[in-house]
């Protein structure tokens, strides 16, 4: 028997800047929505919801505001290890659908694209005593990323003795953009890295996952990076992959100059129409909802996500 439906639950998160100054660049509306349907009702849920951009030196979260249907008996915002914004909730009336709708005003500085160059040569960003602990962490194999020989041969052509460290990445999220097809029925959420570079197709997950695991086979350190891609692209200028939906892209660390985001699926360095919203080891440390439920049955799930300028 369908339940009864409650006004859902709204959690509104202000965030101000401290300089007088506004921060310079774009503003996006971002509307993420995920919808589960059971086939039966569910008692109780938890869930954690990591759906609110992050802040730091070149994004502001200026306005989050969390919908929860049918409303949680309780609702705990915190951060989790890597400073990702988290929302813990509990449902604990029978519900046979559940929604989660995160709407974030977010302003996005531009990036300078760095110089190839200037960066150190790769070698040098693999000394493990220089390296900060959150560096260190993204050095060695996580839930879903795993180093293997076949990963390390994919990796070997980019990075030939004393190249500079960012060249030999531009070249690498370069093969990995011209030798895998965009192809969303190919890969699911747990799809071994062994498979996509079998099968050479995948979804911005699985070329971020690959990434980071040639990286981490070179020694480098490599972290997962989740969030949203501008839904319109520039006049004339082709339609981005990955739009309309989560994005995922990785950061690479880089000495002198920190956390290098790099995007594969479109084999670019971003620089203000990416959104940033989580960064972790991998994609399990990331994931914008998850949960464990009571009942339910068979499920469904539906993700939208519209992301606008302005």
């Amino acid at each position: 028997m369908a339940c009864p439906m409650r006004s859902p639950s709204t959690i509104s998160v202000m965030q101000n800047r401290v300089s007088a100054e506004p921060m310079p660049g774009v503003t996006y509306q971002v509307v993420h929505t995920t919808r589960y349907t059971y086939s039966d009702a569910v008692s109780v849920s938890h869930h954690v919801a990591r759906v609110m951009p992050r802040a730091f030196s070149e994004q502001e979260c200026i306005r989050h505001d969390l919908q929860i249907d049918p409303a949680p008996a309780v609702v705990r915002p915190h951060h989790d290890y890597f400073g990702n914004a988290v929302t813990f909730f509990i449902v604990e009336r029978a519900h046979t659908e559940l929604t989660v709708r995160a709407t974030s005003t977010v302003k996005v500085r531009r990036r300078s694209l760095p110089v190839f160059a200037g960066t150190p040569p790769w070698e040098e960003a693999c000394d493990y005593d220089a390296l900060p602990l959150e560096a260190i962490e993204c050095l060695f194999d996580s839930a879903s990323i795993a180093v293997s020989d076949a990963v390390a041969g994919y990796a070997h052509p980019s990075f030939p003795p004393g190249r500079p460290l960012l060249e030999a990445v531009a070249d690498l999220i370069h093969r990995i953009h011209a030798d895998f097809t965009f192809d969303p029925q190919a890969t699911t959420v747990a799809t071994p890295l062994r498979d996509v570079l079998s099968l050479r197709r995948g979804v911005c997950q699985d070329f971020a996952r690959l990434g980071i695991a040639c990286l981490r086979s070179r020694g480098l350190a490599a972290r997962y990076v989740s969030g949203y891609l501008e839904t319109l692209s520039p006049p004339g200028e082709p339609r981005l992959a990955g739009v309309d939906a989560s994005h995922a892209w990785l950061a690479v660390y880089c000495p002198g100059l920190g956390w290098v985001d790099v995007d594969p699926t479109n084999d670019m360095f971003p620089s203000n129409t990416h959104v940033t919203l989580a960064w972790g080891r991998d994609y399990a440390d990331v994931s914008p909802v998850r949960g464990v439920i009571l009942g339910g049955g068979q499920h469904s799930l539906r993700v939208s996500v519209d992301v606008l300028r302005g």
